[in-house]
């Protein structure tokens, strides 16, 4: 190979590796993120499952509506923290950031018997 060449696969070379570290680092982005959402909650049969859980002040979790004909809309009604998601239509998803610690009732407005508690800590 001429010096020309050499100078071509170095830059080859490095171009590649520069985008597989991007790669891997996108990756890891992706890891961290569905860590987090390990938060999930799903709305299925009237109830909340889990019904309870333990979260960091600052994290998420995410209220799924696991029912495929049942309309839900979670709410949160504290002192210190307040939250509504509106109608949750069936497969809906959808965030619930908890600013503040303490422990809260998430209800259910259309199936009053539905209740998970949030520790947060």
């Amino acid at each position: 190979m001429g010096p020309n060449l050499h100078k071509i696969n170095a830059v080859a070379r490095s171009a590649i590796l520069a985008f597989a570290l991007g790669a891997c680092a996108a990756g890891l982005g992706v890891i961290a993120g569905q860590a987090q959402s390990q938060n999930v909650v799903s709305q299925k049969g009237r109830q909340f499952n889990p019904g309870e859980m333990t979260i960091k002040k600052g994290e998420m979790i995410l209220i799924v509506n696991d029912d495929g004909d049942l309309r839900h809309h979670a709410y949160v009604d504290s002192d210190s923290f307040k939250f509504d998601s509106g109608d949750q239509e069936p497969g809906s998803k959808t965030p619930v950031k908890f600013p503040v610690a303490g422990t809260f009732d998430v209800l259910c407005a259309i199936h009053p018997k539905m209740k998970l508690i949030v520790h947060v800590k």
